[in-house]
């Protein structure tokens, strides 16, 4: 028997191990919910060997380009910015008033509503606050809903299974995307090799390992970012006749596993990555971000649903004819006959 010509070294399982524990780690990340994972980042970038990283301009952020933000609109919260009045709180945090009027509107609008790239330390430095009440208003314009109006609060129902990533809103017939937790959005990371090149040299041993150690976590951590941040743009590009039209028949289908080759990663990560997670429709329903990743069944379920609704007097033969005409998929009769029997559709004489 001819060798197959591949050696396994102790070099070759080392990389192998590398590797695997690297995909294991990334799909464990992609897992998390938003709320959890910003909780991580807050708990990394807290640590010293990250501000180290930081103050020595090893690490800085790079905002995601055009990044917008929201908050859930059916959240019991709001801020009123009409008329250039204070914000009024409208969620029973009433301390938050007098704190927001001590900062003063114009800073408070430059630090928390405009500037998500900014720390809580110098959030508090520039408001002449403590972080702890840097921390608080942050994490109050995280929860709110900034609007022209007002209208009274609302309970907020519990998410038991789906993390709330972003909102759609549609402007001039484009869809765009607007994120609920600034903190995770604010930018990605972006590690100055010159600059690292100068602080290794300086450091023990011990300090060394931990810079590598956080840089690894630094670099799973922007994966994440922008894998999610990419997944979002190519679904609203390529579902944006449903997102402007509202009409399921209009979604176009795109698998996991294609748009997992389109982005360069394991079908597993965006499997781990949207199976928690949901997004908020431009008609204000939440719902998970699968449904903007049908099958082709399910797109054709819909389009046969509204065409037997619209012509109930079409056969099979019909029905199949009219759905090439008017979407270019050629489905057997005995294709159509057995969608027709999945929607509890009845035959064309019965309906």
């Amino acid at each position: 028997m001819k060798p197959h010509g591949f050696k396994f070294t102790a070099s070759t399982g080392a990389r192998t191990s590398t590797a695997l524990m690297g995909a294991l780690k990334m799909a464990q990340m992609a897992g998390m919910s938003e709320e959890e994972f910003e909780k991580y980042l807050k708990e990394l970038e807290g640590g010293r060997v990250f501000q180290l990283l930081k103050t020595t301009g090893v690490i800085n952020l790079s905002e995601f380009p055009a990044a917008r933000y929201a908050a859930r609109q059916y959240a019991g919260y709001g801020l009123k910015l009409s008329g250039g009045d204070l914000p009024e709180l409208a969620d029973g945090a009433g301390d938050l008033v007098a704190l927001i009027q001590g900062v003063g509107q114009e800073k408070f609008e430059a630090c928390f509503l405009k500037d998500a790239v900014m720390s809580d330390i110098e959030r508090a430095e520039e408001c002449d606050i403590t972080v702890k009440d840097a921390e608080r208003l942050r994490d109050f314009v995280n929860k709110a809903f900034i609007q022209a109006e007002f209208e009274g609060a609302v309970e907020a129902p519990s998410a038991k299974v789906y993390s709330a990533v972003a909102g759609i809103e549609v402007k001039d017939g484009e869809p765009l995307l607007a994120f609920f937790h600034r903190e995770i959005w604010k930018g990605r990371y972006k590690v100055d090799a010159d600059k690292l090149a100068q602080l290794l040299p300086g450091l023990d041993p011990a300090e060394r390992n931990r810079v590598e150690k956080m840089l690894r976590k630094v670099e799973f951590a922007d994966k994440r970012k922008t894998t999610l941040y990419r997944t979002l743009e190519i679904l609203i590009s390529v579902q944006a006749d449903y997102l402007t039209s509202g009409e399921p028949g209009r979604r176009r289908p795109l698998s996991q596993k294609t748009l997992a080759k389109n982005l360069e990663v394991d079908a597993s990560v965006i499997n781990r990555l949207v199976s928690n997670k949901s997004i908020q429709m431009p008609w204000g329903m939440e719902a998970p971000i699968s449904v903007l990743l049908p099958s082709s069944k399910a797109v054709n379920l819909e389009r046969l649903y509204a065409i037997a609704g619209e012509k109930p007097e079409l056969s099979d033969e019909k029905l199949r004819a009219e759905l090439k005409t008017r979407h270019g998929v050629d489905l057997s009769r005995r294709s159509i006959a057995q969608y027709r029997k999945d929607l509890s559709l009845a035959a064309s004489g019965s309906r």
